[in-house]
């Protein structure tokens, strides 16, 4: 992956954003490109009342990530939706930042499925999620 590609990337995603939840969340990008994308997200506000990191705020942000990186496979004129989305969660950050790493597992013409890693600061495997987006063309301008 070369620098230029994920400068490109990058600006893409920035230019066309996460949307509102994402960013009630404080998700930040930190690298995108097709071959892998990288999200960062602050623990505080995002917990249960025990103060765990929400499960369902690791599913935000790999779906957010996943769609995202479907939509730049797909290209212009053509909009990538979520269809399927599972998430297991093997431990629980209590504080900092969190961080999403988003890599392909396929990227068809139709579908694609993405495997997104969330890690603590200490670099531990919070939750695994995976994204399957069927990709489709955007209808014509009446």
């Amino acid at each position: 992956m070369s620098d230029v590609a994920t400068s490109e990337g990058l600006g893409w995603a920035t230019a066309r954003g996460m949307g509102a939840l994402a960013e009630k969340m404080g998700m930040e990008f930190v690298e995108f490109s097709v071959d892998r994308c990288v999200a960062t997200m602050p623990v505080e506000g995002n917990t249960q009342p025990v103060g765990l990191m929400h499960g369902g705020a690791y599913v935000v942000l790999g779906e957010s990530l996943g769609s995202m990186a479907a939509n730049l496979h797909a290209g212009a004129g053509r909009l990538a939706v979520g269809v399927d989305i599972n998430a297991t969660h093997t431990r629980s950050a209590t504080s900092g930042v969190v961080t999403g790493v988003c890599t392909p597992v396929h990227l068809g013409r139709s579908i694609t499925v993405h495997e997104i890693v969330v890690t603590d600061d200490q670099g531990r495997r919070c939750s695994t999620i995976r994204i399957t987006n069927m990709i489709k063309d955007l209808p014509a301008e009446r």
